[in-house]
């Protein structure tokens, strides 16, 4: 377990943060830092994001991309949340 959560959390924020520019490098991090599953999880749930804010279905997002109905339903709660990281990102992308 980690000690002080929210500083190891904040340094993982600065070391993303400064590969900002270049894209290339931030792949090869998240690439070396995730397992393969690890990344996978984290493309599908923004998958899962994207078409939750454009107002798919939970049941068509679930089926669509193999998860649970649950998971859709965990995903559209945090979407809810206006000043969340979800709608934040969907925000600064224009989405």
């Amino acid at each position: 377990t980690l000690e002080d959560t929210d500083t190891t959390y904040d340094e993982l924020v600065e070391v993303f943060s400064k590969t900002r520019e270049e894209k290339a490098l931030l792949r090869e991090f998240m690439i070396d830092i995730l397992t393969p599953a690890e990344f996978d999880d984290l493309a599908l749930r923004w998958q899962l994001v994207k078409r939750l804010s454009k107002g798919e279905t939970h049941r068509a997002i679930a089926g669509e991309l193999g998860l649970g109905v649950g998971t859709v339903m965990r995903g559209a709660r945090e979407l809810r949340n206006k000043k969340g990281g979800f709608n934040l990102m969907l925000k600064k992308l224009g989405q």
